[in-house]
């Protein structure tokens, strides 16, 4: 994709195809609630904690009532970091994938135009925020060098650096990349690990 624009901090969205709609306008790490799941996901809810106290995050949920909920939640959920919050328009209409609008006749964040949603996160600043000064190069191979992926012992390893991090058992390679670069570097790596998982084996 091109012409998306960067965005520093993690962009928290309700639903998936909200993430998918925002991909097409910014360049940026999404986080997805899935709806009020979010209420009894620890996990995931400790990866947007992760991310307000690294890169800070922007929460961008719907503009109805359960949106709004969402949004109370998650500021009273995240004591520490940085939270930029986001909102757009109550627009009346209904996503073209579903048959019938939503309760309030509303669109959600999927449904909303890619000048008006970025036009939403211009007037919060975001786009004003700062990048990480890191070099952004936490990559999949890095972490196969390491130990964490492509061999018999990377499930174990990359579990026990999960646990370590406090980041979700399933996370990606990809996602732990992410968040990974937030918080070190590539020549940085071995320093981090160790420091957070003293008893591991030497680097390759």
């Amino acid at each position: 994709m091109t012409g998306r624009r960067k965005v520093a901090p993690a962009i928290v969205v309700e639903g998936k195809y909200d993430k998918i709609r925002l991909e097409n306008a910014v360049d940026a790490v999404i986080l997805v609630t899935g709806g009020f799941q979010i209420y009894k996901n620890r996990a995931q809810l400790q990866l947007i904690r992760r991310y307000a106290e690294t890169t800070g995050i922007v929460i961008l949920t719907d503009a109805d009532a359960a949106g709004f909920q969402i949004r109370g939640f998650l500021k009273g959920a995240i004591p520490n970091g940085r939270v930029i919050h986001v909102y757009v328009p109550g627009i009346h209409g209904k996503e073209h994938r579903k048959r019938h609008a939503s309760a309030e006749g509303l669109l959600g964040v999927e449904g909303i135009d890619d000048a008006v949603l970025i036009g939403a996160l211009e007037r919060a600043g975001v786009f004003d925020e700062t990048p990480p000064e890191r070099p952004d190069d936490i990559t999949p191979a890095l972490l196969y060098r390491y130990g964490f992926a492509g061999v018999p012992e990377a499930g174990e390893r990359r579990r026990a650096l999960l646990r370590a991090l406090d980041l979700p058992e399933h996370l990606s390679t990809k996602g732990l990349c992410e968040v990974l670069c937030t918080m070190t570097s590539a020549a940085e790596f071995d320093g981090f690990l160790h420091n957070i998982l003293p008893e591991r084996e030497a680097a390759p």
